[in-house]
């Protein structure tokens, strides 16, 4: 366990002053061209998903980087998954939420997620948990159950957690 999180610790790189003056970056694009240490996140979030969550029944991935991990780990468990998406990018009816970060609401399908489901969320990075808190609300408006929001990296110092109260967060790496 400890060799899979080094090996994907390695991965991440920060790009300082990116996308603005005084943000530390960090780059998790590495790790999809590593395959161990994709291997190494999916395997890790395996491992966790199976110990502490066997009876979940989707996973809900976030535009667009949750997108990436999400089926595979969907895959892998032999569950579905189902995409959160910016407003306007998926077709058919879909409900929505607002939210303050970077894009002015989520939305999803209205069909992605049924009552009494149980879920998980899954992106890459917790940062001010601005869209893992819009996610989460999409869930709950399905009336679903959301056992767990699932990260690759959180930035504890920004305390996007606490937006979070009410689920857990798991996250591989931490800074």
């Amino acid at each position: 366990m400890a060799e899979k999180r080094d090996l994907i610790v390695r991965c991440i790189r920060t790009f300082n002053d990116f996308p603005t003056k005084g943000i530390p970056f960090k780059d998790i694009f590495p790790i999809l061209k590593n395959p161990q240490a994709l291997t190494a996140v999916i395997d890790l979030f395996e491992e966790y998903v199976r110990n502490t969550h066997p009876q979940v029944d989707l996973i809900v991935g976030l535009d667009a980087r949750g997108f990436l991990f999400g089926p595979l780990l969907a895959q892998r468990l032999g569950i579905g998954f189902a995409p959160i998406r910016k407003k306007g990018k998926l077709p058919g009816p879909t409900i929505s939420v607002s939210y303050s970060l970077e894009y002015a609401k989520a939305e999803m399908q209205e069909d992605a997620v049924s009552a009494g489901q149980k879920v998980l969320i899954i992106d890459d990075l917790l940062a001010t948990g601005g869209t893992l808190q819009a996610a989460y609300e999409l869930v709950k408006q399905q009336q679903a159950e959301v056992l767990a929001c699932l990260v690759v990296v959180e930035l504890k110092y920004l305390n996007g957690a606490d937006k979070l109260k009410t689920t857990t967060v798991f996250s591989l790496v931490q800074y």
